[in-house]
């Protein structure tokens, strides 16, 4: 990946970037590396023209790229960036709906996975069922304090954040774990 974050900031990005198989492609590629829209086809249980025609469009608004090699349906794509970021509060009205509609379609997906992982939490290990589930907590803090507080959960996962570039770097027993952070004013 070239980028750590790729900033979305037109509204037709952000559009083009909710498309659900957009976003499973590109995480895809950010947990896995370059592969081919062949081989992304095969993970994600799409057809390849699909995966190839979705890549296409999410290099056309720079989210992935040809990762050099191959030819055709073969040639690798890779992420630009490690995470996509985009102002949810933009002045703009037309940006500020599509962002509306990528948090939709993102915490859907998100709440699809979760989901899905409950129904086959048996079939995981006792270690990882222990370590794993939904928390919450409610906090009083200012604007300011929140975006305090959400920079050090995201310094806090930095520190793993060198096993998705480098697979050599993660333990035997290490998978791949969604850490999904929401916050958000609780109901008065």
């Amino acid at each position: 990946m070239v980028d750590a974050v790729v900033q979305l900031t037109d509204p037709t990005t952000l559009r083009a970037y909710a498309h659900p198989l957009r976003l499973a492609l590109v995480g895809l590629l950010r947990r896995e590396g370059p592969l081919t829209a062949t081989k992304a086809a095969a993970r994600l249980g799409e057809s390849v023209a699909s995966c190839s025609f979705h890549l296409r469009q999410l290099a056309k608004y720079g989210l992935v790229e040809h990762a050099g090699g191959g030819h055709g349906r073969e040639k690798p794509w890779r992420a630009t960036a490690r995470t996509t970021a985009w102002d949810s509060a933009a002045e703009d009205p037309a940006t500020r709906a599509a962002a509306a509609h990528l948090d939709a379609v993102l915490f859907e997906q998100y709440a699809r996975r979760v989901r899905a992982w409950f129904g086959r939490r048996d079939d995981d290990p006792p270690a990882w069922q222990a370590a794993c589930g939904p928390s919450d907590e409610t906090v009083f803090v200012t604007p300011a304090e929140l975006r305090q507080l959400t920079s050090e959960m995201d310094a806090a996962l930095q520190r793993f954040q060198h096993r998705t570039a480098d697979p050599a770097q993660r333990p035997a027993e290490a998978r791949a774990v969604s850490v999904i952070q929401v916050v958000f004013p609780a109901e008065s």
